[in-house]
């Protein structure tokens, strides 16, 4: 399985230009570190965006689901540094999503990534998941490496800068397509989740900026 683990946080958010550059050094030189830190934790993989909203996009692998709503978790929440907070406050458009990681397929991770949103609503979970599950073997197909289903946990899944605004999309589930280039990406994006798998929220994608393991620590 390419993705270690078997949950993940995934944050994205704007920043206004002026603050743009504080945030960038803020989360390169802190933030990242002190999450993947955190017991649990795997790593962090930090994009930026080729065709998307919001503009970053950051995702956050743990060993278990159960990792993202642990004490030690909580704890940072609780316990975010002065700089953390100057700058959560200054987010927007923030999406927040924790979630289980319930397929991947394929081999490795790649520095191209398409994010496809779906909104199952009242749809069969199994019968979509299985249907998903066949579409995500990267098999032959160039320019791709690997594919990684995301399903959000709607009680789990709130803002940090607004924790009591209600999300219709709490519940929904992200494709995240791993690839070589762009192209190869949007292309696999667009033309193979569409409407007939589940409605469609929206299709993004991201280019790698980098990432941090817990062994780089």
């Amino acid at each position: 399985m390419p993705m270690p683990g078997k949950g993940m946080l995934i944050t994205s958010m704007d920043i206004d230009p002026s603050d743009e550059s504080e945030f960038n050094i803020w989360y390169d030189r802190e933030h990242l570190a002190e999450r993947v830190a955190i017991k649990g934790f795997n790593e962090a993989r930090r994009w930026i965006a080729v065709d998307a909203k919001p503009k970053y996009f950051c995702t956050y692998s743990t060993e278990s689901f159960e990792a993202l709503s642990s004490p030690d978790y909580k704890q940072a929440l609780a316990n975010q540094t002065e700089w953390s907070n100057k700058l959560i406050s200054r987010f927007k458009n923030m999406i927040r999503v924790v979630g289980r990681i319930t397929i991947s397929r394929g081999q490795g991770r790649g520095g191209a990534m398409a994010v496809v949103r779906l909104r199952p609503g009242q749809a069969d979970t199994k019968a979509l998941r299985d249907k998903l599950h066949q579409l995500m073997d990267p098999g032959m197909l160039p320019g791709i490496i690997s594919m990684h289903l995301i399903e959000s946990d709607p009680n789990l899944s709130k803002s940090l800068t607004e924790p009591d605004k209600p999300n219709p999309g709490a519940s929904d589930w992200f494709v995240l397509i791993d690839g070589t280039d762009i192209a190869s990406v949007r292309e696999l994006a667009q033309g193979r989740f569409n409407e007939a798998v589940a409605p469609v929220v929206s299709v993004g994608t991201y280019h790698l900026m980098w990432d941090l393991s817990k062994s780089d620590l």
